[in-house]
């Protein structure tokens, strides 16, 4: 008995779960719980496999953090000051306007 009872769990495990397309029709919202517990689903028609839905992959996680470029200037440049107050160098760059 225990035998049986652990084929039938790998077995479970390793089918697809199927829906007729008259299943997606009237139980859609069935199907579609399926899909968003992670589960592709098998479409058939008259008995014969034609389709599969599967879940979206998740995002790539590209996101990389802002880099601190005040920082990476003073590791670069340790040495440099600003000599004058940054309001006198605008002024100074936009002449007699």
């Amino acid at each position: 008995m225990w035998l049986d009872a652990a084929a039938w769990v790998i077995q479970a495990c390793l089918t697809m779960k199927t829906a007729t397309i008259r299943d997606l029709r009237n139980a859609f919202p069935r199907v579609a719980r399926w899909i968003e517990e992670g589960e592709c689903v098998e479409i058939t028609r008259s008995g014969k496999p034609f389709a599969q839905l599967a879940p979206v992959p998740p995002p790539a996680s590209g996101h990389s953090p802002m880099p601190d470029f005040l920082a990476r200037m003073r590791e670069n440049f340790p040495d440099e000051t600003v000599s004058k107050a940054p309001v006198s160098i605008v002024d100074y760059d936009r002449g007699d306007r």
